[in-house]
């Protein structure tokens, strides 16, 4: 079992973990951090912690919310050092106490894993338009391609999408049939 393997010392079971749990880790800092190299920087502080302190951890129990608690943990320490250093005093509101679910994290991996999975020409109309906030005449611009060709990418980046994560939507429930609505 990885969890004990982990736990013990081994290597490869580290690296196992890493390899599965990096970009939920990252997905985590991204929730509270502003800077890639401060997200860069929570998800290695956050492995090296998980490696100093892996005697403590209960194979018995799933590694990944062991994971998240220290990967909120250290953003949160990085937002406070980063906080001092630009003089910005920090107030107890500023930070959230009860933070992102498990689904929230893993929700955003699952999306931010789609979009990247999406062809480059897709993914940057994706990007600009969902993450910056642009508008197709905004995109065409940027990209210096016709308004006709932002919108057929953002079309075949959306079928791509909702193929890809239609199993995050919750399909309505269809009502109980009642007596007396046979027709």
């Amino acid at each position: 079992m990885v969890r004990v393997r982990f736990r013990d010392g081994d290597r490869s079971a580290f690296e196992t973990v890493y390899r599965s749990l990096s970009g939920a880790v990252a997905t985590v800092a991204r929730s509270m951090l502003w800077s890639e190299d401060l997200i860069a920087d929570a998800v290695q502080q956050t492995f090296v912690k998980a490696w100093r302190s892996r005697a403590g951890y209960d194979p018995e129990r799933p590694v990944a919310p062991w994971m998240y608690a220290i990967a909120r943990r250290v953003t949160i320490d990085i937002v406070r050092r980063e906080r001092r250093r630009e003089g910005t005093p920090l107030m107890e509101t500023d930070l959230a106490v009860d933070g992102v679910s498990f689904e929230q994290v893993w929700t955003r991996f699952e999306i931010r894993a789609a979009i990247d999975a999406l062809p480059d020409d897709e993914r940057d109309v994706i990007r600009l338009q969902h993450l910056e906030g642009w508008t197709h005449a905004q995109i065409a611009d940027r990209l210096d391609i016709p308004i006709g060709t932002v919108k057929s990418r953002s079309h075949r980046a959306h079928v791509r999408l909702s193929q890809t994560l239609g199993f995050l939507v919750d399909e309505p429930e269809t009502p109980p049939h009642r007596m007396g609505d046979e027709r």
